[in-house]
């Protein structure tokens, strides 16, 4: 009668590297890590890859790469995509 569904979501943070994801939102009070954040096109609904996580955050969006770091990372929430390892 039901469907099974499953919602992964989590903070950036803990995708593994090759992972993609969906934004779902940003929290922060930080108003200057919000504005760095749209700025690079880190919305909801942006798709986001994490390229590498050590020792620095490279996530690509839209087939630029862009680098942050662990505080505007811990930010982003997103819903995972899939789970493609590289």
């Amino acid at each position: 009668m039901f469907t099974r569904f499953s919602v992964t979501g989590c903070s950036l943070e803990l995708l593994r590297t090759g992972e993609r994801g969906i934004v779902t939102f940003c929290k922060t009070q930080d108003g200057t890590i919000f504005n760095k954040l749209i700025s690079m096109g880190i919305v909801t609904g942006s798709h986001i890859s994490l390229k590498q996580d050590s020792p620095s955050f490279i996530l690509n969006i839209d087939n630029i790469d862009f680098v942050l770091d662990l505080e505007s990372v811990r930010a982003i929430y997103v819903r995972i995509i899939d789970n493609y390892i590289s």
